[in-house]
């Protein structure tokens, strides 16, 4: 689990980047789900925008993909998506300690 400094640091650390991955009418798929998680592994904190027309829910996707993807859901903010996972191999993000 995240704390609250550490997703903030992480919200700050995913501003710049730009969307990897677009769920769009079809959803969320397994095939979307292989992609995000040879993205995630090799950058450890992606965005993926939700596109309008979407007829799911976009809290549910983003449950979903964090879900599928056994990654933390960092954001939600309108349409955009933020999921961190620590990298096994190519470990680049460090995150404040708690406390």
């Amino acid at each position: 689990m995240l704390t609250g400094k550490q997703k903030r640091f992480l919200r700050s650390e995913a501003h710049h980047l730009s969307a990897l991955f677009q769920v769009g009418k079809g959803g969320v798929n397994e095939h979307l789900i292989k992609h995000i998680e040879e993205a995630i592994e090799t950058r450890e904190l992606i965005k993926i925008s939700i596109l309008q027309n979407c007829e799911d829910d976009k809290q549910e996707i983003a449950d979903q993909l964090a879900k599928e993807t056994k990654s933390f859901l960092v954001q939600l903010i309108g349409l955009t998506v933020v999921l961190y996972k620590p990298s096994k191999n190519n470990k680049k993000i460090v995150l404040p300690t708690k406390g």
